[in-house]
């Protein structure tokens, strides 16, 4: 599967960003470790989700001239961008919890917006339902091998900038990121998902050994709000004996107010769940080792 992220990495050159790494010492977050925070945020569409959208619409069907997705808002920006670089039309759903600024963005992007009464799960049901009636290609968030190897790029992108890193902390949702990039990493460095309490779908998966829908909510609902973990994201987690790192809305926000107050980076909560793992002493670190900590996305502009 290496030569997949390989080729996902080649197809993107030139059409994504080389994401910058912010150095912050460890004392700062009471670790005796080397922390590099990987700006992902900083990507076209303001999330990381742009290298799997466009990976997917890349090696897409060319009989299928359009495209449909449903997203919490950043998957949606990612394929409305994605669709435009590649030239075809795109219907985005997405659900009426969803920040404003989210949907603007999509339709910023040129892309046709649908919204739907309740979560992403709601969302994503709509966009079956439509596309079952059309020839579309439809481009899901997490669950999609193409999206996954694109956003393995990050991983291979941060073995290039931090060849010493033995340990990669990302937010999960549905758990393309983390799958990508673990997959991405294989045999480089461990990477550990860290899920809000309000949305546990990989750990509630990993105890009931199968995926299984759960309740979710919480501040970061709008990106990691996943009803069901990925089955990708599933099969790896349990391949390489992974638990979800798990993190409170309270730890949350006290991340995402950290980077802005220290680094003025304006993180969205879901993109900074990873460094709230961090944070909350919940991510096991060996002194002087190196850490990259993914922030993810950062489409909510409200200062924290």
């Amino acid at each position: 599967m290496r030569a997949d992220f390989e080729s996902a990495a080649q197809r993107l050159h030139g059409q994504i960003r080389r994401t910058p790494l912010l150095e912050a010492h460890g004392a700062e977050f009471d670790v005796a470790c080397r922390v590099l925070l990987k700006l992902e945020l900083t990507q076209h569409t303001g999330a990381f989700k742009a290298r799997g959208a466009l990976n997917a619409l890349l090696t897409v069907d060319p009989a299928l001239t359009s495209v449909v997705a449903a997203s919490g808002g950043n998957h949606g920006a990612a394929v409305a961008w994605a669709a435009r670089i590649v030239g075809i039309p795109a219907d985005v759903f997405v659900p009426s919890t969803s920040p404003k600024e989210k949907a603007a963005r999509i339709r910023g992007y040129g892309a046709r917006i649908h919204v739907v009464d309740g979560y992403y799960p709601e969302a994503l049901a709509a966009s079956r339902e439509w596309a079952a009636e059309r020839p579309v290609a439809q481009i899901h968030a997490y669950n999609d091998r193409a999206v996954a190897c694109g956003a393995g790029t990050l991983g291979l992108e941060i073995a290039e900038q931090a060849p010493e890193a033995r340990k990669v902390v990302v937010s999960c949702g549905g758990g393309g990121l983390y799958s990508g990039t673990a997959l991405a990493l294989r045999g480089r460095a461990d990477v550990l998902p860290v899920e809000p309490l309000e949305c546990p779908n990989l750990r509630a998966a990993l105890n009931a050994g199968e995926p299984v829908v759960v309740p979710v909510g919480g501040v970061a609902a709008d990106s990691l709000g996943a009803e069901k973990t990925g089955d990708l994201a599933f099969a790896t987690a349990r391949e390489f004996g992974t638990e979800p790192v798990m993190v409170s809305d309270e730890q949350i926000i006290v991340a995402r107010q950290w980077l802005w107050q220290h680094c003025r980076v304006l993180a969205e909560p879901g993109g900074a769940a990873a460094l709230a793992g961090l944070m909350s002493g919940s991510v096991p670190v060996r002194a002087g080792e190196t850490v990259v900590v993914v922030i993810s996305g950062g489409n909510n502009p409200t200062i924290p």
